[in-house]
């Protein structure tokens, strides 16, 4: 398998659904048209592709200067443990250096755990540990 990566931001509404589909991002996918957007509205996508398929990618919204949030990170499970991922988050970390403050989101509770012990060995860490917490709005 040689797995080759693309800053591409157009992608078809097939691979977008099959790559957030594989993981069960399913509140994305009810809405395919409006993925393609924001995919397309982000300052930076780092996309993974075996062949023609897309099988990895990173998004991310920034400022380009003090505030960077990590929107999307995902990568289809029969390619995962292969450190696609963790390419995928370290071209993004060298395209935010300097950056002050990069940001993210993700699941909490024991079931997440794994994601949160990755997203601490690409130097993440909590907002508790931070002394800081967040705060959103969900318009599901």
């Amino acid at each position: 398998m040689n797995i080759t990566f693309s800053d591409q931001k157009d992608f078809s509404f097939q691979q977008v659904k099959d790559l957030y589909s594989s993981v069960g991002w399913s509140v994305y996918t009810k809405d395919l048209p409006k993925l393609l957007r924001a995919i397309g509205n982000s300052n930076l996508v780092i996309s993974a592709w075996n062949s023609e398929e897309l099988v990895g990618l990173i998004r991310v919204l920034t400022d380009g200067e003090t505030i960077a949030y990590i929107q999307d990170i995902l990568v289809k499970p029969g390619f995962q443990g292969q450190g696609i991922g963790d390419e995928l988050m370290t071209r993004m970390l060298a395209k935010l250096d300097g950056i002050r403050q990069i940001v993210l989101m993700t699941d909490a509770g024991e079931e997440s755990s794994h994601l949160h012990a990755w997203y601490q060995s690409h130097s993440f860490r909590s907002y508790a540990a931070l002394g800081t917490t967040g705060f959103a709005i969900f318009n599901l």
